[in-house]
């Protein structure tokens, strides 16, 4: 069977998701299946999903996914690199023949020229040389002057977002040495973060703002996820609005001391110390992410960090790849490849929350973590009888007949 593997965090899940999940197939056959890997509650830019991973699940099953399986926190909450490596490697462990994902340029050969050079020693040698010349460059800026003396305009393709993920999950199947083959869908419509310009799809950052106005999203999502998302919606599940975890999260962050900081991901270099100084000055979380952003730090970077630090992620834990698949949602088809993936015993499968007490010690730290981030988490909602903690040890996969 081919399986095409997609990394995805579908916040929410739109017409530009079922259109890479119907491309995907049409370039291997109708009966190709599909694994997603996707971010749990929480999303790399450092933000809370507007629904839960559980209806997020459910939502990309019934549009097309076989199925589901999170990401754990700690990657979750990774920069792009980390992000990748945990993606790629949890979905070759599921047994993926493929991964497919959007880039700008929609051609697969740029992209592996680009990450091939991003992985050879030497040119990471270059990239210190640039950081070292400017203490105020960030990474990504040093990596982008390094890559334009290296190759060109060919390293433009470094600055669009979609191009940057898709260079890091070519470099995790190259580190890790996976077995599978990368194609790529080209993203046309709403770019990440942009204006809509009238042609294609709305970027999911689009759809969240519409959200948090009250407009109707039915022309843009389809009408099995819409069902699901409305379902949310009169349950008051739906996190539309950030004031109602802001105070929840300044509370706890300014519990922590200065080495606490220093020690969660990305918190070296100094970013940690500058976050614990602007949370204790700052009366708002927008102040305190102004406050501790430089050129040099990134406000998706600094997001991260109060969110790591918010939910106990530890320097450390986002190494490798994730020590367990917990799946989320699926069909007939999806349940037939977990069972073959259990059977080759590649990786511990979680479908019963009780289980995890009978795996590793590891798994038990990784999962505890994201349930208690779920628990965070659904604080946030506006429903106060939805709030119950312990959900995510009560909550088995949704199974779509």
């Amino acid at each position: 069977m081919e399986i095409i593997g997609i990394v995805c965090e579908y916040n929410p899940f739109h017409n530009g998701h079922a259109y890479h999940i119907m491309m995907s197939r049409h370039a291997l056959g109708e009966d190709a299946a599909v694994i997603c890997v996707m971010s749990g509650d929480f999303m790399q830019r450092g933000e809370a999903a507007v629904y839960s991973k559980f209806a997020r699940a459910e939502a990309a099953c019934r549009c097309g996914a076989n199925l589901v399986i999170e990401l754990p926190l700690p990657w979750s909450l990774s920069s792009a690199e980390s992000f990748a490596r945990g993606s790629v490697g949890l979905l070759s462990a599921m047994g993926a023949t493929h991964l497919s994902f959007g880039s700008e340029t929609g051609e697969i050969e740029p992209l592996k020229k680009l990450a091939e050079m991003l992985i050879k020693p030497e040119f990471n040698e270059k990239v210190k040389e640039v950081l070292n010349s400017d203490a105020n460059l960030s990474y990504a800026s040093a990596r982008q002057i390094a890559a334009e003396k290296e190759i060109g305009e060919l390293a433009q393709q470094l600055e669009l977002p979609n191009n940057i993920l898709a260079v890091e999950y070519l470099k995790a199947i190259y580190e890790l040495d996976l077995p599978i083959i990368p194609m790529t869908v080209q993203r046309f419509g709403s770019g990440h973060d942009k204006e809509h310009t009238g042609n294609g799809p709305k970027s999911a950052s689009e759809l969240r703002n519409m959200l948090k106005m009250g407009k109707n999203l039915s022309e843009h999502i389809p009408e099995n996820a819409e069902k699901i998302y409305l379902r949310e919606r009169e349950q008051g599940r739906e996190l539309t609005d950030k004031a109602l975890m802001e105070i929840a999260m300044l509370s706890r962050l300014r519990m922590f001391s200065e080495e606490y900081y220093e020690n969660i991901p990305d918190g070296g270099d100094g970013a940690g110390r500058r976050l614990y100084n602007a949370v204790r000055e700052e009366g708002g979380l927008d102040g305190v992410l102004s406050a501790a952003k430089t050129k040099r730090y990134a406000l998706s970077r600094i997001r991260r960090m109060c969110l790591n630090a918010c939910l106990g992620v530890k320097k450390g834990m986002n190494e490798g790849i994730p020590p367990y698949a917990r799946v989320l949602a699926a069909d007939s088809r999806g349940c037939e490849i977990i069972k073959t993936a259990t059977q080759k015993e590649s990786i511990p499968i979680i479908t019963k929350p009780a289980s995890v007490k009978n795996l590793s010690p590891q798994c038990r730290e990784i999962f505890e973590l994201g349930s208690a981030a779920h628990d965070f988490y659904v604080l946030c909602r506006k429903a106060t009888g939805e709030r119950r903690s312990g959900e995510d040890f009560r909550r088995s996969p949704v199974i779509l007949k």
